[in-house]
C-alpha cells in the first residue's frame, strides 16, 4: 500500500491545483457586468451577427485538418533528414513509403475538391 501513497498525493495535487486557481480567479476578478464590455472591440461598428448563430462551411474545417496533416508530415521529415546517414537505405525506403501514402491522400483530397475555396 505504501507504493500508492505518492500516486495518491500526485492525484490530489493534480486535482486541487486547478480548483484552487479557479477559486482564486473568481475571488479577485472585477465586479459586475458592464455595458461597455458588450461594445464592439476597436472597430466601432455594431455587431451584425453572432458566430454561434451562423453556420460555417465545412471546407474551413477540412482545410484546417489538411493543414495539420501536412504540417505533421514536415515534423516527421525533419528528424529523418537529420538522421539520414545512419538510416541508410532502409530509412530512405521507409520515408518514401510514408511520402507515397501522404501523396495518395493529397491527390484524393485534391480530386474531391477539398482544396477549392469557392
Amino acid at each position: 500500500m505504501e507504493h500508492y501513497v505518492p500516486i495518491l498525493i500526485f492525484s490530489l495535487v493534480a486535482v486541487s491545483v486547478p480548483i484552487i486557481i479557479l477559486v482564486i480567479a473568481r475571488l479577485i476578478r472585477f465586479g459586475s457586468y458592464d455595458a461597455v464590455k458588450a461594445e464592439p472591440y476597436e472597430c466601432g461598428n455594431p455587431v451584425s451577427s453572432y458566430a454561434l448563430d451562423s453556420r460555417f462551411s465545412i471546407r474551413y474545417y477540412l482545410i484546417a485538418v489538411l493543414f495539420v496533416v501536412f504540417d505533421v508530415e514536415t515534423i516527421f521529415l525533419f528528424p529523418w533528414a537529420v538522421m539520414f546517414d545512419q538510416l541508410a537505405l532502409f530509412g530512405f525506403i521507409e520515408m518514401m513509403v510514408f511520402l507515397a501514402i501522404l501523396l495518395v491522400g493529397y491527390v484524393y483530397a485534391w480530386r474531391r475538391g477539398a482544396l477549392e475555396w469557392a
